[in-house]
């Protein structure tokens, strides 16, 4: 097994880290790189939300530089995952976070305390674009739901042979991949003569909704972590 780590700068050093300590060789690329950008509501919104949920580790971070103060004591906050539920104690702030059998979207929703929303302000943190059935289903349930955009996604543009042909000579057989986004980079670099190296090699997700991604983008050989966390990737491996 030889292993392409995927996640952007900075983010990969606990995997890396946990295949050297295993014998197992690998490569890091990441395949998103992610920038701060203007936050796209006034502060004073973000202040006055009931619920304050974070889609990522990258919302939580970013967030917390935009917001430049204290989060709101009186606020809740939500994490759709654990690895963001993790970076809340860098953030001072304590929260929730969908199941470990459901660590997405669809987990989040279905925790009581998102279930009863009727009235209630919630600010979603986020990057530019992204999933809309958290915001949607929100508002159904009779939420006001404002989007906070704090941070973009930046990735490649075309496809890179050379690139490709370089983890193919390294043996690259398996790739770690923990969002759709990074899933859609990946397909981008891989050029057409070189997809059946790509469909031949595992690839391993975070979620039912990047699995069902991968298989109608042609990959064969997927395995859905369940979450994108080092743990469950890493028990993905196995």
């Amino acid at each position: 097994m030889k292993v392409l780590l995927t996640r952007p700068e900075g983010r990969n050093q606990t995997l890396s880290a946990a295949l050297s300590e295993r014998g197992i060789a690998h490569l890091i690329y990441p395949l998103m790189g992610v920038e701060a950008t203007p936050p796209s509501l006034p502060q004073a919104t973000v202040l006055a939300a009931d619920i304050i949920i974070f889609v990522s580790t990258n919302a939580v971070h970013f967030g917390s530089k935009a917001l430049g103060q204290p989060w709101p004591a009186n606020a809740s906050y939500f994490a759709v995952g654990k690895a963001t539920w993790d970076s809340f104690a860098n953030a001072g702030i304590t929260g929730a976070r969908a199941s470990d059998d459901n660590q997405q979207t669809e987990g989040l929703l279905a925790l009581p305390a998102l279930n009863q929303v009727a009235g209630k302000r919630v600010v979603i943190v986020r990057g530019n674009g992204g999933r809309e059935l958290l915001g949607q289903t929100l508002m159904e349930r009779g939420a006001q739901v404002d989007f906070w955009e704090v941070y973009q996604r930046t990735g490649p543009q075309a496809a890179d042979p050379e690139l490709c042909r370089q983890w193919q000579a390294f043996g690259i057989d398996t790739i770690l991949i923990t969002s759709p986004e990074m899933l859609d980079s990946l397909i981008t670099l891989v050029p057409k003569e070189l997809f059946p190296w790509l469909s031949a090699c595992h690839i391993i997700v975070p979620s039912s909704r990047a699995e069902a991604q991968a298989i109608a983008r042609g990959l064969t050989q997927v395995t859905n972590a369940g979450a994108a966390h080092a743990e469950a990737m890493l028990a993905a491996l196995s």
